[in-house]
C-alpha cells in the first residue's frame, strides 16, 4: 500500500535483532519531494511488541520505570503480610456468606479459597464449609479429605458437631476448614427424609463454640437441597459470574430460587456480592458481559476484576490457593483487591454489602 513491500528476513521472523546479522539502511536525509509530511515507517507484526490494548488484565499495570521483579515482590510483602496486623477490617458481626452459582466452572470454589485465604491472612478469623462433593475446596486448602475423613456429610446426616470436623489449614492462620468427602455425594438423598432438612447446616454453624468473622460456604453447581441448606444458613450470597454468554443464561433462575428461599426460609438472605471472573479484555464479549452486569445489578458489583491467570489455575495442583503459590501474581493481586473490597464493604454497611 506504501509502495515497495519491505522484505521481514528469517531472523526478524525468529524475533531476533536483523540488525546484528546485516547494516541497516542508511537513513534519508528527508521527505521525498513533494511529499507534505514524513513517510510512515513500515511496520510488521511479526517479532513485535504487543500493543497496551493486547495486554490482559494479568499483566501488572504498574509505573513503568519499576522493575517488574520490584513490583512482584512488593506485592508479595503486601498480601503474605507477614507481620501478621489487622490489615483488613473485621465485621462486628459474624458475616456467613453462601457462593453460589448452578453453572459450574464460574469459579466458585477458586473464590472461595482465595477469598477466605487473604482474609485469614489480613487478620479476620475464617471458617470455609466445603459443601460440594467434589471436595475441590478442601483440595485447594490442602485439608485431607478421602474416605473415612470427618466430614459436613456427618454434620447434616448424623448432628456431630462442626467443631469436631473442622480442621485448621496448615500455614494460614485464623483458618479453619469443614472438608467434603465423596460421601456428601448421598446426602441429597438422604436430606429428604430428614426432619428440617433446609436447615440442618445452619444448626450446625450456629452450635459451634468459636466466632468467626466470615463462614464462607462452597455450594455444587446445582440447586439441590445442599444448595438450599447453605441459602438458608447464609445471610449474604456471592456470585461469581464467568465473563461469558453461557454464564447469564442461567442467572435468572438463580435469582428466582434466592427469592424462593428469602420468602419461605430466610428472609434476612441477601444478594449482597457479585464478582466477575475469567475476564479477558482482549475480547468484546467480556466488555459486554461485565457492562450487563454492572448495568443489572449496579453497586453489588465489586470493582475487582478477576483476569483469566494460569498461576489461579495452577494453585490447586501444589494444594495451595494463589495467594501462597505466587504472590506476586496478577491473579493473586486482584483476589486481594477484591477480599479487600468485600471487608470494607462490610463495615461500611454493617455487615452486609
Amino acid at each position: 500500500m506504501y509502495g515497495t513491500p519491505t522484505t521481514v528476513s528469517e531472523d526478524a521472523a525468529e524475533g531476533g535483532a536483523p540488525e546484528a546479522r546485516r547494516p541497516a539502511p542508511a537513513p534519508r536525509s528527508g521527505p521525498p519531494t513533494g511529499s507534505a509530511s514524513a513517510p510512515v515507517p513500515p511496520t510488521s507484526s511479526v517479532g513485535s511488541a504487543p500493543s497496551d490494548e493486547d495486554v490482559s488484565r494479568e499483566t501488572a499495570d504498574g509505573d513503568e520505570g519499576d522493575p517488574p521483579l520490584a513490583m512482584e515482590a512488593l506485592r508479595a510483602v503486601q498480601i503474605l503480610n507477614p507481620s501478621g496486623e489487622i490489615t483488613m477490617p473485621r465485621p462486628d458481626h459474624p458475616r456467613i456468606l453462601c457462593v453460589a452459582n448452578q453453572k459450574g466452572g464460574v469459579g466458585k470454589t477458586t473464590t472461595t479459597v482465595n477469598l477466605a485465604v487473604a482474609l485469614a491472612l489480613h487478620g479476620n478469623r475464617v471458617l470455609v464449609v466445603d459443601l460440594d462433593p467434589q471436595g475441590n475446596a478442601s483440595t485447594g486448602l490442602n485439608v485431607p479429605h478421602h474416605a473415612g475423613v470427618p466430614d459436613v456429610y456427618d454434620c447434616l446426616i448424623d448432628n456431630v458437631p462442626l467443631a469436631e470436623v473442622a480442621q485448621a489449614v496448615e500455614g494460614i492462620p485464623n483458618l479453619w476448614c469443614v472438608p467434603a468427602t465423596i460421601d456428601l455425594a448421598g446426602a441429597e438423598i438422604e436430606l429428604v427424609s430428614v426432619v428440617a432438612r433446609e436447615s440442618r447446616l445452619a444448626r450446625a454453624i450456629a452450635a459451634h463454640p468459636e466466632t468467626f468473622d466470615y463462614v464462607f460456604i462452597d455450594c455444587p453447581p446445582s440447586l439441590g437441597l445442599l444448595t438450599v441448606n447453605a441459602l438458608v444458613a447464609a445471610q449474604e450470597v456471592l456470585i461469581p459470574i464467568q465473563c461469558e454468554y453461557y454464564a447469564l443464561e442461567g442467572l435468572n433462575q438463580l435469582i428466582n430460587n434466592i427469592n424462593l428461599v428469602r420468602q419461605h426460609l430466610n428472609p434476612a438472605l441477601d444478594v449482597s456480592t457479585i464478582l466477575l471472573t475469567m475476564y479477558d479484555r482482549r475480547t468484546r464479549l467480556a466488555d459486554a458481559v461485565e457492562q450487563d452486569v454492572r448495568n443489572h445489578f449496579g453497586a453489588k458489583v465489586l470493582e475487582a476484576v478477576i483476569p483469566r491467570n494460569v498461576r489461579v489455575s495452577e494453585a490447586p495442583s501444589y494444594g495451595q490457593s494463589v495467594m501462597t503459590y505466587d504472590p506476586g501474581s496478577r491473579g493473586a493481586t486482584s483476589y486481594f483487591e477484591a477480599a479487600l473490597e468485600l471487608a470494607m464493604r462490610g463495615v461500611n454497611t454493617g455487615g452486609t454489602a
